[in-house]
């Protein structure tokens, strides 16, 4: 990485790292120690790496940012809006703390979900093997950060063939400016299971904080996960995420990412199929305006033959704001009958809106079927022509096109009540851009 930002803003954000009760586990307090250690060693990355080459964080850097001191006291009447009709099983999180009054945890579903610091020993055999396994930090700097902070976080375990019928939502709220929170989420789904996770970023004030989340999620042999991702943070807010999947012999991973809020975003993607068979298909939205800059990184591992893989990705980008995506395809020597494709389609809506795709086929075998392409340009003149010709204000076509080109993705979570909250969302942005 380039020397450009001193390490004092790192030292910074770790100032609060030391008042973090130690863990009765040893691994773990070393886990902690060694993400400490390259946070000394790295340096905040700028516009002269080539991973970052499209996103200037540095706006991030020239403010201060702290874990929180005094938790929020927050009622359910505070949040109950965020909540779920169709997920009785809730793990709230406050600034990064865990709220037990604000979560429901059903107990009789025969999944575990809790809080991680409060099953670090109970549920050591499941959580040993994965935490801080998947996810590099050796030489990613906001993914040290974040395990340097390792206390709260959500834990789910789906046992062996256990199939659960209702999703899981984890809320993360934010309520206090200048806050730096950490979320940190495992998911283990063992052999045969089958669940469906929200992550769920939101906000209770529009003030500038700072969001560095984790998500590493195994998926053992036959296993299914359906996995849903939305960001929708304050408009000053800034957050950086990565998440990596790990996939065994014939297990399934679905995904939905959705990037409504934040001055800055960012979020990693990694997905390693690590056995013969493994399926993923992954769609992302990102519908930006103003100054925002939402940034998109994925990365497909194809490590061993039979693998699949689609992937959708779209930008609908407004006023002066700035998306980026770079997504890889990788298929190893010997990764033979890989099937993948990938898909980048972006709209512009005004002269001053910008977005820089990259897809990426890296392929190393012979007997494969890989393609991808990209798309970048704004709404059809003759589509908004023929929507006109039945009546339609050159606005409300213009706003009833963009809605449909959101909608696609959107369309594709299962969760009704969610699904019709981000599409109410998405027509009201379309119509103010």
């Amino acid at each position: 990485m380039s020397i450009v930002t001193s390490n004092s803003y790192l030292e910074s954000l770790l100032q609060g790292q030391p008042q973090l009760p130690a863990s009765p586990l040893a691994w773990l307090n070393q886990l902690r120690a060694n993400a400490v250690d390259r946070v000394a060693a790295l340096t905040v990355p700028t516009t002269r790496d080539e991973e970052w080459r499209f996103t200037d964080i540095s706006p991030l850097t020239k403010q201060s940012f702290l874990p929180v001191r005094t938790a929020s006291h927050l009622q359910a009447a505070d949040v109950e809006r965020f909540y779920l009709g169709e997920a009785v099983i809730r793990l709230v999180f406050v600034d990064g703390v865990y709220a037990p009054q604000l979560s429901s945890v059903a107990r009789d579903l025969g999944v575990v979900v809790t809080n991680l610091s409060a099953a670090v020993s109970a549920h050591a055999a499941a959580i040993e093997p994965h935490l801080g396994r998947h996810t590099d930090f050796q030489d990613n700097v906001f993914a040290a950060l974040n395990t340097a902070f390792l206390h709260d976080g959500a834990l789910i375990v789906v046992p062996r063939n256990a199939s659960v019928a209702v999703p899981v939502h984890l809320l993360f709220i934010a309520t206090q400016k200048e806050a730096a929170s950490y979320p940190r989420c495992l998911l283990v789904a063992e052999s045969g299971s089958t669940v469906t996770v929200v992550e769920d970023y939101v906000a209770l004030q529009e003030e500038a904080y700072f969001t560095n989340a984790v998500t590493e999620i195994a998926l053992a042999d036959n296993a299914r996960v359906n996995h849903i991702r939305v960001q929708r943070d304050s408009g000053p807010a800034f957050h950086i995420a990565n998440c990596a999947v790990s996939l065994a012999h014939a297990s399934r991973y679905q995904s939905v990412s959705v990037a409504l809020g934040a001055r800055i975003s960012r979020y990693n993607l990694n997905v390693l199929q690590a056995a013969e068979g493994a399926e993923c298909a992954i769609d992302g939205l990102a519908l930006i305006a103003e100054r925002q800059l939402a940034d998109t990184h994925t990365c497909i591992d194809h490590a061993k033959p039979h693998g699949t893989s689609r992937q959708l990705h779209k930008c609908i980008v407004g006023g002066a704001a700035h998306a980026v995506f770079n997504g890889k395809i990788v298929v190893r020597p010997g990764a033979q009958l890989t099937d993948s494709s990938q898909s980048s389609r972006n709209l512009l809506l005004t002269g001053k809106a910008r977005v820089d795709t990259k897809p990426q086929l890296e392929i190393f075998a012979d007997d494969v079927k890989c393609a991808h392409g990209a798309t970048v340009g704004q709404l059809d003149n003759e589509e908004v022509f023929y929507l006109k010709s039945r009546g339609l204000s050159d606005v409300a076509a213009r706003n009833l096109l963009t809605y449909a080109f959101g909608a696609e993705i959107i369309d594709r979570i299962p969760i009704a009540s969610l699904k019709h909250r981000l599409e109410q969302t998405v027509l009201e942005q379309t119509q103010s851009n």
